[in-house]
């Protein structure tokens, strides 16, 4: 399926409903069609004299920075189903243009990778015409659009692949693709890698898998990197995490698959930067592992040695993300980017705090925590703070170590956690780091917004909107 500029009618047209106010326009058919439907306005609608479909929007709606995004994707998903070839919607501006596109495109997808019947569509052509916008400037929209969007989607499937598939070893061989396509530089430390990192806490967490672990540092460097600021990404990568010894019950086994959202993520922001060709210096780390049972697992009780030389009790076996993340900020920060952000599904408590749709947002850094606010917004991704608090840091403290793995207290265990990976970010760099709990949005098992079943990409595109404003500032 694809989206063109150009002034062209397609099979079908869609015409955007605002509000409730139907286009004075209508036909004696469609009007007496539309009240045998008894519609007024809400929702979406096909009509099938002359061939017209309303895309119903509210333009006060609280989601208000997906209303747009949200309806496109119900639409597309709808009119796929038609025998169809082609699609027409006329565009006011270039920001309706970008929802649109990218509403359907996110709409297009679905993770049918396993199933033996596939699903089927005619349509293949989608027009976007306009007579307020050029059309070299809805082609550069489209072209971004696809770009970022199929990273999202990359990022979807990586998520979507079971375990049995998707181990340390696939993940880090498919960024080896990636870098080797996109001409980016890629580094990986197996586990003798690991062990002369004295990544202590990392190695611990993947002891018992059959499956080895991987740190893999993609980099992407400008045509003129002289001055161009430099971002590291690091992603939590547990291809499956069982609890370890502190082992999860069986219902919240369903869906660890999805605890690599972090690290895929990663990988789908690499993806985007080189394609965009985004004048900043981008690097992508991520931890692989998986947090296995047997007879040399690690425990609770055990002293784990962090690569920045900080010991760790462990009290609880399933608080395993914190520990990879810990060594790999760590590496990243030996990097002296001027941002520093980490991408994980690390903790319940995020999702009982926000919701499953929203990104929780810590660091130490005001001003920078709401630069990504607003920048996730203007992407369609929704996230907020939840700020640090001094009071919490005795919570992670430890007898007989520097830190406990876990909280004394249930109580703001999001935060602690957070808190728990600040002590690894040097003091230079603290005011530059940012810490993206994903465990909300990264996984649902039902459709929501612009995002089906399973993996929603979150991360992807409030990081590359984050990279072009912080450009702009540079």
């Amino acid at each position: 399926m694809k989206i063109l500029a150009g002034n062209k009618k397609g099979n079908v047209s869609l015409i955007i409903i605002k509000n409730k106010k139907l286009p004075k326009t209508l036909t004696k058919d469609q009007k007496a069609f539309l009240e045998l439907q008894n519609y007024k306005g809400e929702g979406n609608i096909f009509i099938p004299y002359g061939n017209v479909y309303f895309v119903s929007i509210e333009e006060s709606s609280y989601a208000f920075c997906n209303t747009l995004r949200d309806a496109f994707f119900n639409a597309i998903n709808a009119l796929k189903k038609l025998n169809i070839k082609t699609l027409s919607i006329n565009i006011e501006n270039t920001k309706e243009a970008r929802e649109i596109c990218e509403g359907i495109l996110l709409g297009n997808y679905s993770f049918e990778t396993f199933k033996e019947k596939k699903s089927e569509t005619t349509l293949e052509e989608i027009y976007l015409n306009s007579t307020k916008v050029s059309q070299k400037d809805l082609e550069k929209v489209i072209l971004e659009a696809n770009v970022i969007i199929s990273s999202v989607n990359y990022t979807r499937e990586l998520i979507n692949t079971p375990p049995m598939q998707a181990t340390p070893d696939f993940i880090a061989k498919d960024a080896q693709r990636l870098a080797k396509e996109l001409n980016l530089e890629c580094k990986i430390l197996d586990t003798k890698g690991l062990e002369k990192e004295k990544m202590g806490a990392f190695l611990a967490v993947a002891k018992a898998s059959s499956n080895p672990p991987f740190l893999v540092h993609l980099s992407y460097k400008p045509k003129n990197s002289k001055n161009a600021p430099k971002f590291v990404f690091v992603g939590k990568g547990l291809t499956y995490d069982s609890g370890g010894l502190s082992l999860k019950p069986g219902d919240y086994m369903t869906t660890m698959k999805a605890d690599k959202s972090g690290a895929c993520a990663v990988l789908g922001i690499m993806q985007s930067v080189a394609k965009l060709g985004l004048e900043a210096e981008v690097h992508g780390i991520l931890g692989l592992a998986e947090n296995m049972i047997g007879g040399n697992a690690y425990k609770p009780d055990d002293i784990l040695i962090s690569r920045s030389g900080k010991s760790i009790e462990v009290r609880n076996t399933d608080a395993e993300g914190r520990l990879v993340l810990a060594d790999c900020l760590s590496y990243a920060s030996d990097l002296e980017p001027h941002y520093l952000l980490d991408l994980a599904t690390l903790t319940g408590a995020c999702v009982v705090a926000l919701g499953e749709y929203t990104t929780g947002v810590m660091g130490y850094n005001s001003k920078l925590k709401n630069s990504f606010i607003e920048s996730a917004n203007q992407a369609g991704e929704l996230s907020a703070i939840l700020p640090f608090n001094p009071y919490l840091q005795k919570l992670y403290k430890s007898e007989v170590a520097d830190l406990c793995n876990i909280p004394s207290s249930r109580y703001g265990s999001a935060i602690s956690a957070g808190m728990f990976l600040g002590e690894f970010i040097p003091q230079n760099l603290q005011d530059k780091w940012l810490h993206l709990d994903i465990a909300g949005p990264a996984y649902v098992e039902k459709s929501w917004g612009s995002n089906p079943f399973g993996a929603s990409g979150a991360g992807v595109r409030a990081c590359i909107e984050f990279i072009k404003n912080n450009i702009k500032e540079k």
